[in-house]
């Protein structure tokens, strides 16, 4: 399917939303948002599927006391200046079909999903929309279809690279979770345990702690507070307990303070995580997927917001899956997303494309 291309609507540009896996949950959410919270509606164009979020719409204004939301599909994307405010502007990404089956791993859901997402981040990095946040995918769905990307991070790190003409490894990108009162940054994302261990690098923490470095800065805070979490049980205990904090993250630390960045560690990972939320840090650098994770999603998922640092566009996404079993119901909260859109829209105040 040929992707369309936004007609710039001068200065005022909007932000994209994609419905994410059609048999998820990720259609009922964005749905949801947009009936919570009608300010959105003059600001927001979602890249989906018309009979998707038509359905979604079916499912979740009941659950919404029968709110009104009209689904307002464009001719093509250069009428999103002119289509009216009040309903949920709509640009057909994939191409038609019938409807996937709720809660049930498809390539056809997995295609629908992808194309979505590669038509609204073409538009963020040509600069005709501002920010893109994505609604939750699944990953079995995604492999099935072809994608040759585990998940979001990946393929819109690959699509990024195609655009500035640059190999993938040129576009180092870095997943960001945060939640109130915390926010990790991971040196590795999806791969296994084993894997992630053997990526803990020098080059890749100091790759880390530059990215999130930079990304702060440009959201108006030059001199973040950044902890690196150790790897092994108390940092490995002076060697007792491996020798990684010596040998691979305490030279990173180094480099880094002599680039002039506040970054401290490697801390036992054990505290680290509470002595940020206590407001000793801004951010933890964390080894791998789990251990930076977990206790952000401890915090509560509907307040979680991941965030892609590194790219060249603003991309967050809300901080849960597909949720399979609650996709169909109408009851799945939007909080997260809400929370991820806010994010989009002020670090892309911060840091206009």
């Amino acid at each position: 399917m040929t992707t369309p291309v936004f007609e710039s609507p001068g200065r005022h540009r909007p932000l994209v939303i994609t419905m994410g896996d059609p048999a998820g949950i990720g259609p009922e959410i964005v749905v949801r948002a947009l009936l919570e919270r009608p300010d959105l509606r003059g600001q927001v164009v979602v890249a989906g599927d018309e009979a998707t979020l038509r359905r979604a719409a079916d499912v979740v204004r009941p659950q919404c006391g029968g709110a009104p939301l009209d689904v307002v599909v464009l001719g093509g994307p250069g009428e999103w200046a002119h289509a009216s405010r009040q309903g949920l502007a709509l640009i057909q990404t994939c191409a038609p079909g019938a409807l996937v089956q709720w809660g049930r791993i498809s390539a056809e859901a997995g295609r629908a999903a992808a194309d979505s997402i590669a038509a609204a981040a073409r538009w963020v990095l040509t600069g005709q929309a501002r920010a893109l946040v994505t609604a939750p995918v699944h990953k079995e769905s995604l492999a099935v279809a072809g994608l040759p990307h585990p998940g979001h991070t990946e393929f819109l790190q690959a699509l990024a690279a195609e655009h500035a003409g640059v190999p993938v490894s040129e576009m180092p990108v870095r997943m960001m979770l945060s939640a109130p009162g915390l926010a990790t940054v991971l040196v590795s994302i999806h791969m296994s345990l084993r894997q992630a261990l053997e990526a803990v690098t020098t080059e890749r923490v100091m790759d880390t702690i530059r990215i999130t470095a930079a990304h702060y800065r440009r959201c108006g805070m030059p001199d973040v507070r950044i902890a690196v979490a150790g790897l092994n049980p108390h940092a490995g205990e002076g060697g007792l307990f491996g020798r990684e904090e010596i040998e691979i993250l305490q030279p990173a630390v180094d480099r880094a303070r002599a680039d002039g960045l506040k970054v401290s560690g490697p801390h036992a990972p054990d505290t680290v995580f509470m002595r940020a939320r206590q407001g000793e840090f801004d951010v933890v650098v964390a080894m791998y997927h789990d251990q930076g994770l977990i206790p952000v999603k401890l915090l509560g998922l509907e307040h979680g917001v991941n965030t892609t640092l590194g790219l060249p566009m603003v991309r967050t996404s809300p901080d849960h899956g597909t949720a399979f079993d609650l996709a169909g119901t109408g009851r799945a909260s939007a909080a997260s997303l809400l929370e991820a859109v806010d994010a989009a829209i002020e670090m892309s105040r911060l840091s206009p494309s």
